[in-house]
């Protein structure tokens, strides 16, 4: 009876390890952040799928600078799109700190979202060099986003280890019993 209660528990506690890094990396579903705001050069562009039509129009989206406070001091483009999507683009956007707000056309804002425009001379860091006397200190500010199959490996492995080493102690704890 203790065997199969230890059994139990300890297969409880390999459960729950084995599942601890799967609900920590969940992600919240698509959508729900609102607008999708990227930089290419001097333009920046949106992209949200949270506005709906109504009368003929998607929306607008206007581009703030730290100066404009308000939606209407904005440099505003109307959005475009289908029911899946909506965008908008601004050209000819000099370097700064920005703003992008999206008022749907039902006067919701789907959202609001700083981005950075950088100037043509800032240099770029290319993602396909390596150091060549490695890493020298820390992670140099990079950000890596993991597919969810390598999440699940990730978490297979760490729920493998888990196993094995309350297999370990409990053979090890059996070993020292007279």
């Amino acid at each position: 009876m203790r065997t199969s209660r230890l059994l139990t528990r300890s297969g409880l506690t390999v459960a729950a390890a084995a599942a601890l890094p799967l609900a920590v990396t969940a992600r919240p579903a698509a959508g729900i952040s609102g607008i999708s705001v990227s930089t290419t050069g001097s333009t920046v562009s949106v992209v949200t799928s949270a506005c709906t039509q109504a009368n003929g129009s998607w929306g607008t989206a206007a581009l703030l600078t730290s100066g404009q406070p308000n939606f209407s001091q904005g440099r505003q483009v109307a959005l475009s799109g289908t029911s899946v999507s909506q965008s908008a683009a601004w050209s000819g956007i000099t370097p700064g700190t920005y703003t992008v707000v999206v008022m749907c056309a039902n006067g919701t804002t789907a959202g609001t979202q700083s981005v950075i425009v950088a100037a043509a001379s800032d240099p770029t860091i290319s993602t396909t060099s390596s150091p060549t006397r490695g890493v020298l200190g820390g992670t140099g500010g990079t950000v890596r986003d993991y597919g969810a199959v390598s999440m699940a490996v990730g978490g297979a492995l760490v729920g493998s280890g888990v196993v094995a080493a309350v297999w370990f102690l409990r053979r090890r704890s059996r070993q020292h019993r007279f």
